[in-house]
């Protein structure tokens, strides 16, 4: 079991004593402790099982606008002491920041939201090993399936932010996750899919039966693929790889990126940088969300922010001290995100595939091909051709390119938005990207 709030309050309370009495003026603790248990599978044969339980302290300490941090797994009191000593002096001998400091007690959570975040529920090892069983089964049950991989984690967790302006709150919350990895194998290919689903509570998990049975027909539908001719094509991105188009628009406008002048959206606040269609939130009070929080790694309270409106981009994700650098109040986001989502599109997935007579669906993309200072974006993939709204064959060893200026003007949305992780897109497509094949 994790440790209780009071347990951690005492600890925080303890660091923020004596950073004090070592001659900080400032200073902010986060003690945390989490509880990890897994059980892998593989060939429907148990692979291991561990546990893991983690129990930490990250220290700040101010003097004036000098600034430094230390972090310890040894909470201990002696060792909390000689730990702080140190951090302390070391801030001592820190150049002067004047962008350092505490966030604004006006912008501080006043009271934690109730977000259901936590199930109390303890899926013991044998339930693990059963619903394993069941999911390496099913994802099994198909003599082209040669190779199956599969895994369960349960984590608990607990923490507490404290600051010496006297914030001190804190919340736990929970996670389930399972995976399910098939290969399957023919005589022309040898082809790998996956599925994962990861809840707050058990009871929201994807049936294991389910989970494999998907694993599985993603992976023998990529058999017998075919290269393609390069081309200019509209390129559809299947949800799960849709999202990533939305994890790199995010890392464009965080206050680090736009106060340093790496981005391509720098100075685009109030421009239009999407199709007018286009809606973009970051809301952190969706119950059971696997992003929802109500402060961010500062104490900070989060509010849902409309960050694109038809089309138009409206904020930046500010922490305290790039928005002082940016000469803007910190809007909750240090630490990034909490549920990302385009907001959903007019047309529905099957208009969306009939839209162009041709068209490539994405189902992977392979290597990390974003950059967020031109903001091109180039990487491999693999997926499926599609001509008249019908899927024809698999295709592979393609590379596609644009970048994401033109992107986001040429991007639709489908109407089937899903909330399974913490940033979710529905089914989008991206008209006129280059696709380099044979």
């Amino acid at each position: 079991m994790v440790k209780d709030q009071e347990y951690l309050i005492k600890k925080a309370s303890y660091c923020l004593d004596l950073a004090k009495k070592y001659g900080a003026t400032n200073s902010s603790i986060i003690v945390n402790n989490s509880i990890s248990e897994t059980v892998n599978f593989r060939n429907q044969k148990l692979d291991e099982s561990n546990r893991s339980d983690n129990l930490g302290v990250n220290i700040t300490t101010y003097i004036n606008k000098k600034k430094s941090s230390i972090s310890s797994s040894n909470l201990l009191d002696d060792n909390l002491e000689t730990l702080i000593e140190k951090c302390v002096e070391t801030t001592k001998n820190t150049p002067d920041d004047e962008f350092n400091s505490l966030p604004d007690n006006n912008l501080l959570v006043k009271e934690v939201k109730n977000l259901d975040l936590y199930d109390d529920t303890n899926f013991e090892n044998d339930q693990k090993i059963d619903y394993l069983k069941n999911l390496e089964a099913a994802a099994a049950n198909d003599d082209k399936i040669i190779n199956t991989e599969s895994g369960f984690t349960q984590n608990k967790s607990n923490f507490i932010l404290a600051n010496s302006e006297g914030f001190c709150k804190g919340y736990k919350r929970s996670s389930f996750t399972a995976s399910s990895v098939a290969v399957a194998k023919n005589e022309e290919s040898m082809e790998r899919d996956y599925e994962y689903s990861s809840k707050c509570h058990i009871k929201d998990l994807k049936d294991a039966e389910e989970l494999g049975k998907l694993a599985a027909s993603q992976t023998l539908r990529k058999l017998n693929p075919k290269k393609i001719e390069s081309e200019k094509i509209a390129i559809i991105f299947d949800k799960r790889i849709a999202k990533v188009i939305l994890g790199t628009f995010a890392n464009a406008i965080s206050s680090s990126s736009i106060s340093r002048g790496t981005s391509f959206l720098k100075d685009k606040i109030n421009q239009k940088i999407f199709s007018s269609s286009i809606n973009i939130l970051d809301k952190p009070d969706i119950l059971k969300g696997l992003g929802s929080r109500s402060f961010d790694s500062e104490g900070v309270k989060t509010e849902t922010l409309k960050l694109v409106e038809n089309g138009i981009l409206k904020d930046y994700l500010l922490d305290t001290y790039n928005g002082k650098k940016l000469k803007l109040k910190s809007n909750g986001r240090c630490g990034g995100t909490t549920n990302l989502y385009f907001e959903n599109g007019n047309i529905n997935y099957k208009d969306l595939l009939d839209l162009n007579s041709k068209s490539l669906y994405i189902t992977e993309t392979i290597g990390h091909g974003s950059n967020i200072v031109t903001g091109d974006y180039s990487v491999g993939a693999t997926g499926f051709l599609v001509e008249n709204g019908e899927f024809k064959h698999p295709i592979n060893e393609i590379t596609i390119a644009g970048n994401f200026k033109d992107m986001f003007n040429n991007l639709n949305l489908a109407n089937d938005l899903e909330f399974e992780y913490s940033t979710n897109s529905p089914t989008l497509m991206i008209e006129g990207m280059v696709v380099a094949g044979k």
